[in-house]
């Protein structure tokens, strides 16, 4: 699993950080069961490019559990969590390129890095990524 983020030792800070924001957003943990049951991303690779929050972690937690393989990339160097992107990594084993703050080079490696996976699906929020997309 490839990844670039800034320390993985921030790993279970950000899980407690994610544990917070999942008791905070039932909706999305309902569907996290049910993914786990049905499986419906079996056998499919996504990328995102999105905040790398707390939110954000909550979301790739029910996205694991439907089967997908993920990689996500920071829309917006300033809102990443780097713990968060940690605890992705470690916990989850999902590949995040993600630093706060990176500069505008290694913003765009990232997101390079993330659509080498031959995603076959891309979910975005409106970042620069659908422009390289």
């Amino acid at each position: 699993m490839k990844y670039d983020i800034k320390n993985i030792k921030l790993a279970n800070k950000g899980a407690l950080r994610i544990e917070w924001a999942r008791n905070n957003m039932p909706v999305l943990g309902l569907i996290a069961r049910r993914f786990k049951k049905e499986q419906p991303l079996k056998g499919i690779t996504l990328a995102a490019c999105l905040h790398v929050t707390t939110e954000t972690g909550v979301l790739m937690e029910a996205l694991k559990a439907a089967g997908a393989r993920l990689f996500l990339c920071a829309s917006n160097p300033l809102s990443t969590q780097d713990d968060v992107a940690a605890s992705l990594v470690k916990n989850l084993k999902i590949s995040v390129f993600s630093i706060k703050g990176e500069d505008t080079k290694t913003y765009y490696r990232h997101m390079k890095a993330v659509l080498a996976a031959k995603p076959d699906i891309t979910m975005e929020d409106g970042a620069y990524s659908s422009i390289i997309c």
